[in-house]
């Protein structure tokens, strides 16, 4: 069976109760464990994957937090390695009255950060997983060279590389940091999953009717498939050649949109795997499949999207698979 291993940082999202009010105005805040790649792992786990999160982990209060979490959704934890040296990541959060946020990080001293490249093992891997990484922790330190590790070893098993931007410019001492670290790890990535927002900031396009250029310019080195997202408007699946193919959003009521687009590339990692893919046949197979994968991976960001808070609100495979059904009867 396929493993998915989601590499990166783990950390507190502290969400506001009070809703469209600056971070300036929030009087309470609910803890809620998170993290990117974190949320992938757990809803492919929901899904019914075999999920590993890879990661250096605090030992602290809130670092033993995040591993009940973890746990509670059947992720595999034997991997974390724990530590005494730096402390868990802290992000406050804002949300307005659409559901869209805006962060503060705390995280000069996490201890994801301090995860190196020795404490990978390339035996971990196999020809028939995926590793799947963000771009949070690409900044400069010892896990950017653990990913490169990471990457290198799955590679060389002939395993499938996942990557999602998801920019986060306030942990970056400017965007040409960041843009420079996203276009460094983007050629060695077979999947890129990206917004319409960070589409235009990475390749510098703006122009909407050059979005076909945008999304073009993406295909570097070992990219093969590019899944852009374009919120309540759905998805779409691009290859090299100009093929693409359209997946219509599910239209929800927005409670927070913290972690859809987790949950989305979650689930379409999680269906991806259900079948026999390698780095030969994975554009074969994303064709074969485009509409079940873009179906499953967009119900899974709406019903993220519905409801309040990341982890929690990553749906069961079960419950994805009802309001697919309930939708299509609706139709």
């Amino acid at each position: 069976m396929s493993k998915i291993f989601c590499i990166g940082e783990t950390l507190i999202d502290f969400i506001p109760v009070q809703k469209e009010k600056s971070l300036k105005e929030v009087v309470g805040f609910e803890r809620v464990a998170g993290g990117a790649p974190m949320n992938v792992a757990i809803a492919a786990a929901k899904y019914g994957c075999e999920a590993v999160m890879l990661t250096k982990m605090a030992n602290d209060h809130f670092g033993d937090h995040i591993m009940d979490v973890l746990q509670k959704a059947n992720v595999d934890t034997s991997y974390i390695v724990r530590s005494d040296e730096g402390e868990t990541g802290l992000a406050f959060v804002s949300v307005d009255g659409f559901g869209e946020r805006t962060f503060n990080f705390y995280r000069q001293n996490a201890a994801d950060l301090l995860f190196s490249e020795e404490e990978i093992d390339g035996e971990w891997f196999s020809g028939e997983d995926f590793l799947h990484f963000c771009s949070v922790d690409l900044v400069d330190s010892p896990m950017k060279i653990a990913h490169k590790k990471a990457i290198k070893e799955m590679k060389e098993k002939g395993g499938i590389i996942s990557f999602d931007p998801n920019v986060r410019l306030p942990l970056w001492p400017d965007e040409e940091s960041c843009r420079k670290a996203i276009i460094e790890f983007l050629p060695l990535s077979h999947i890129v999953k990206i917004s319409d927002e960070e589409l235009s900031f990475i390749t510098g396009i703006e122009d909407e009717e050059d979005e076909e250029a945008g999304i073009k310019a993406l295909f570097t080195g070992d990219v093969k498939v590019v899944v852009y997202t374009k919120g309540k408007h759905g998805a779409s699946i691009h290859f090299e050649n100009g093929e693409t193919y359209e997946g219509k959003g599910f239209k929800v009521t927005v409670a927070d949109t913290t972690g859809a687009g987790d949950a989305f590339i979650g689930g379409f990692l999680s269906e991806l795997s259900q079948h026999e893919i390698t780095s030969e046949n994975l554009v074969e197979q994303v064709r074969a499949h485009h509409e079940e994968l873009l179906t499953f991976a967009n119900a899974s960001g709406a019903l993220t999207a519905s409801v309040k808070g990341a982890i929690q609100s990553a749906p069961g495979k079960d419950h994805v698979l009802r309001f697919i059904e309930t939708r299509k009867t609706e139709a």
